[in-house]
This record gives C-alpha cells, sequence and structure tokens, in this order.
C-alpha cells in the first residue's frame, strides 16, 4: 500500500478529540482507529502489538541483527484530530501535477485557496497535493505521520538485508488537547530515544519548544447598585481590564515571532462581582519565562495594594519546558536527521516550535524525542493540504534513520 492509499485511508475515520470529556481517550472514535491500526500492523508482520485501556497503540518492527544489544529507536505519531474545524465526512481531492495557480475547493461555496494567501503552495508546483472541499480538515495532522511510519515499517518489513535492531512504534491519543501522553508508559514502549513524525513541511526539525504556563486571575469586585454606586462600587470587570493593561503591550503574540515569548489573555469572562481572565504565558528561555510569571505576580500584588484587599486572586501553574536541555545532551539524534536529509538531497530547517509537542512531555519522561516534518500544511483548517512526494520522501527519511541506527 503506498503512503498516500494509507492517508486516504486514515482520514476517512473520524477521530476529532473533545476537549469537554472526562473520558480517556476523549472520544470512542480513537479508540476504534487504535483498533483498526493495531489489526494493520499485526497483519504487516509487526511484533508485540497492543491497544492499552487508554487507546495507546504499541508495536515492534523486529530486528533483523541477531542478538541485537544496542539503544532503541522508536518513531511516533497522534491518532486524533483538531476540533478546531470538522473532521467528519472528509472528501479529499488528489491534484495531479498541480499547475502553481489557485486552487479550487469548493465551487458551490466559493471557497478558494489563494496563491497571495498561502505562499507555501508555490513550492509544490508540479507535484501532487491532497486538499479538502472546503468545509473540513484535512486531518494530515497527524494522520500523515502514521501513514509514514507505517509505510516504512512495511518497506522495511519487505527488506530484511537491511541490517536493524528492533524499532518500536507508537501512536497516541488526544495530542490535540494537550493530554497526548497523560498515561503514555515510556518503560512499557520500551525505546531510548524517538522521534514524533507530527506536522509541517518535510524537512523541518525541531528540538526546541516553549516552556508554558496557564495563570488564571480571579477579581473580586464590590457589587453596588448603580443608583448608589458612587464611592462604592469596585467593578470586577474593569479590575480585569486593569491587570491586562499592566501586561507588557509588546509581549502579546500578535507581536512576536521566532524564539519571542508571550502573555497571552486567552479567555475573560465575568461580571461586577466577579471576573475571570485566563492567560497563556510562553518563552523559549527559561529566565525570561519566569519573569513573566514573576511580572503577572508583581502586577497582582500592586493592585491588591492599591485597592486594600484581595482584588486579584492568581494562580500560575507550568504545563511544559523547553525539550532542548533533554535533547542536546544526545546531539546525535539531530546529526542523524541532518545526514539524513542531506543523503535524501531535503533541505533542512531547524526552527523552534511556537507552542508544545508531544515530544517535549516524552523528552522530560526519560524518552528524548525531536520532532520531524510530514509533508501537512495549514492544519486546523479547511486549507489544510499534503504534498504526496513529501509523504513519501518523509517515508524515506524514516528507513534511512533506522539504517543508521546500528
Amino acid at each position: 500500500m503506498t503512503v498516500s492509499e494509507r492517508f486516504l485511508k486514515y482520514i476517512a475515520v473520524d477521530t476529532t478529540s473533545d476537549p469537554s470529556s472526562d473520558t480517556f481517550p476523549s472520544t470512542k472514535s480513537q479508540l476504534d482507529f487504535a483498533n483498526m491500526l493495531a489489526e494493520e500492523m499485526k497483519a504487516m508482520g509487526l511484533e508485540n502489538v497492543s491497544v492499552d485501556s487508554y487507546g495507546y497503540v504499541f508495536g515492534t518492527i523486529p530486528s533483523t541483527v541477531e542478538n541485537y544489544q544496542g539503544k532503541i529507536l522508536g518513531f511516533i505519531s497522534h491518532m486524533d484530530t483538531s476540533c478546531a474545524e470538522s473532521g467528519k465526512n472528509i472528501r479529499p481531492r488528489i491534484i495531479k501535477n498541480y499547475d502553481g495557480k489557485d486552487i479550487v475547493l469548493n465551487e458551490e461555496k466559493n471557497i478558494v485557496m489563494r496563491l497571495r494567501d498561502f505562499s507555501n503552495l508555490a513550492q509544490y508546483q508540479g507535484q501532487d497535493l491532497i486538499v479538502t472541499d472546503g468545509t473540513t480538515l484535512l486531518g494530515g495532522d497527524d494522520k500523515a505521520g502514521i501513514a509514514e511510519i507505517l509505510t516504512a515499517a512495511e518497506y522495511l518489513l519487505a527488506h530484511p538485508e537491511i541490517p536493524h535492531g528492533p524499532v518500536r512504534v507508537g501512536f497516541t491519543p488526544d495530542e490535540e488537547i494537550g493530554q497526548g501522553t497523560d498515561h503514555f508508559d515510556v518503560e512499557r514502549f520500551g525505546a531510548d530515544f524517538a522521534y514524533t513524525m507530527d506536522g509541517g513541511e518535510c524537512g523541518e526539525l525541531e528540538y526546541e519548544n516553549f516552556n508554558a504556563a496557564e495563570a488564571v486571575a480571579d477579581f473580586h469586585g464590590v457589587s453596588i447598585h448603580p443608583g448608589s454606586a458612587k464611592g462604592k462600587m469596585i467593578n470586577a470587570l474593569r479590575l480585569a481590564m486593569e491587570f491586562e493593561a499592566l501586561m507588557p503591550a509588546d509581549q502579546r503574540p500578535e507581536c512576536t515571532e521566532g524564539r519571542e515569548g508571550f502573555i497571552h489573555l486567552d479567555a475573560l469572562q465575568g461580571s461586577v462581582d466577579h471576573a475571570r481572565s485566563e492567560y497563556i504565558i510562553r518563552d523559549h528561555d527559561m529566565g525570561l519565562f519566569q519573569e513573566k510569571k514573576e511580572h503577572m505576580e508583581d502586577m497582582a500584588r500592586t493592585m491588591n495594594a492599591k485597592y486594600g484587599y484581595e482584588a486579584v486572586s492568581l494562580k500560575i501553574q507550568d504545563s511544559y519546558f523547553n525539550m532542548k536541555e533533554k535533547i542536546e545532551p544526545h546531539r546525535f539524534l539531530i546529526d542523524n536527521v541532518l545526514k539524513v536529509y542531506e543523503k535524501l538531497g531535503i533541505r533542512p530547517q531547524i526552527q523552534p516550535i511556537r507552542g508544545g509537542t508531544d515530544g517535549a512531555q516524552l523528552s522530560f519522561k526519560g524518552l528524548p524525542c525531536p520532532n520531524l516534518g510530514t509533508g501537512d500544511h495549514n492544519c486546523h483548517g479547511h486549507f489544510e493540504f499534503v504534498c504526496v512526494q513529501a509523504m513519501e520522501k518523509s517515508a524515506e527519511v524514516i528507513v534511512e534513520l533506522i539504517r543508521l541506527w546500528q
């Protein structure tokens, strides 16, 4: 089965995760998909294939080296798709030999993917693209990664003359809602090092991500009838606005890029009596990350001193940290990727992730885990597309990394 055939098969299954669910995985469809993948893996010849009660799928590409004693490598992708756009009834279309022009996704609804808006299209002229009909996402994030891992596995199983140790394969649920590694058993997975295959252009290599925290600020007002409020009312909504005004304007996400961090007001709700602001704090640099948290705490104390009572109650909780500190002691993980990219004629793009990744969480659980691109673009929306040749090349990257792993 080709990588594109596999991909089209997988995106036909709706695996949208649900942040409001109290189950794990958050949707039954993910568990159904996990069992489907497990059956496919067994039929292909992978060993030790299992699906646990949380929906994690593990399996092994068996070693072709007798009495292998070396370190074990793994590859990981996630099964769920984002709830930001519908993942049901995806109607993909393959555009052969893309002409480099605007793409009409849905003539009836006048949905057009324009070059002026999506400059990344231009590099794929002459190649084959898989697009949506403009009403759903595509599911390349991260079913492109799954298709590439299993296509590479199928190739290796068909070529036992290639020497390699056992290779572990893992597929996870609920990555899109930030819970993808909550129940990931690193010891049971049994790899010493791994790569996540998750989104982005083929050639991307990511081993830095934000340090991340969540902050919740509760504002306690004094509610008085507005007709007799003079000198008495303290409006909690205005307290929230005042607090936000004390945040550095140049550290809002719309003002930052690259390794620049931010303090982002993500939600605000409330009334005169009580209001709540929810923030996310991000920075690649641990020192600057700590400064951002300290600034928020200082501003809460400043406002409480101003009003003479606890007008602001602030709680900050760390979410995840920059995996760079866990990857750099194992620099060969990066060097091996660069060797493979050079061999395959792929232009490397080393860049920090302006977000989180399962690889970061796994790295801090003891499984150093950089991320590699899969050929998927514009994820989480109806302009998502993947390049067939990029998926094929990404599957080759996996095979070549395993060749290097002696």
